[in-house]
């Protein structure tokens, strides 16, 4: 018969015990919240503070001389510096704007840039989408080497498009109209689209998108009620620099454009050379193509915060 048992036996739980719940103060901090705990101590810092405070101020300086100067006379701004006004006030009005709205030139131009940035954001965020659903999630013959294809456009430069598209836009009757500009810009603006819609619409799991068609959905349902909306922070980023990229354009315009569907920025650079006696024109009409970008990217500015950082947190 062999030796007593050397296990050690527990006595049976009794009826309502609770077990001991762990003081949550003795519990150790999570790895991932000790990078959070420095990066707000590091904000908090005066010195960190005072230096984003300075680089705002670095940054802003220019855009407000530029709004008080389109608010001055031609004489104030010819006799000293927009500082003045700060301490006189009295100089400051809303007549240069009055004068920028009578001169037909500005107001066409700036008609032709909402023309030219409005369509051409909207075709490519439009364009580019379908094509980044299809390569991303659609399965056709020679997808990856059109894909490839596609991102081989990216390291092609305006520069070396510019004489044969404007052969081309010669030949067919688009070279210096509003519709030639446009279609330059979506041609040279959908490579870099597709691969960044097309990279963030793969990330979506599978298992949503085969759950959807188990339940009857069609591609187009999948794509319009599943896809875009996941995709709407990719899409938003999208959309606010394709139109900062062609609103703020020169080149293109300067080429494609003739003086009839000229932008705002070739038509204050055609008027460079009289600035002497066009600042009341040419001061509100650069601020006021400079505000412009700043009202859309402040209005959509969550939409480009979540995509910007959409890879980085899962």
């Amino acid at each position: 018969m062999s030796g007593p048992s050397t296990i050690e036996r527990r006595p049976p739980r009794r009826a309502g015990a609770v077990r001991p719940v762990a003081d949550p103060a003795a519990t150790p901090p999570r790895p991932g919240r000790r990078g959070g705990g420095r990066l707000s101590r590091l904000l908090s810092n005066s010195l960190v503070q005072g230096a984003l405070i300075l680089v705002a101020l670095v940054w802003i300086t220019p855009l407000a001389g530029l709004l008080i100067s389109s608010m001055r006379s031609e004489g104030d701004n010819a006799s000293d510096g927009w500082w003045t006004a700060l301490t006189d006030p009295s100089q400051l009005s809303l007549d240069n704007y009055g004068t920028l709205l009578k001169d037909s030139g500005i107001a066409a131009a700036f008609g032709n840039t909402v023309l030219i940035s409005v369509p051409t954001t909207v075709l490519v965020v439009a364009i580019a989408a379908l094509a980044g659903y299809a390569f991303a999630w659609l399965e056709f013959p020679g997808r990856d080497a059109i894909f490839l294809l596609v991102v081989g456009l990216l390291v092609v430069p305006v520069q070396i498009g510019l004489l044969p598209v404007a052969k081309l836009f010669g030949a067919v009757g688009l070279f210096g109209t509003v519709a030639g500009v446009v279609l330059f810009h979506v041609a040279y603006g959908l490579p870099f689209a597709i691969f960044l819609l097309r990279n963030y619409f793969a990330e979506i799991p599978r298992e949503m998108l085969e759950a959807a068609r188990m339940d009857g959905g069609s591609e187009w349902r999948i794509f319009s009620r599943l896809v875009l909306p996941l995709g709407r922070p990719a899409i938003a980023s999208l959309a606010i620099f394709q139109f900062l990229w062609v609103w703020n354009d020169m080149l293109v315009a300067l080429l494609f454009a003739d003086s009839e569907s000229q932008p705002l920025t070739v038509s204050l650079q055609s008027q460079m050379r009289q600035f002497g006696s066009n600042i009341g024109v040419l001061a509100p009409g650069a601020f006021l193509s400079l505000v412009v970008p700043l009202i859309v990217f402040f209005a959509f500015q969550r939409h480009f915060v979540q995509g910007v950082m959409a890879g980085s947190v899962k």
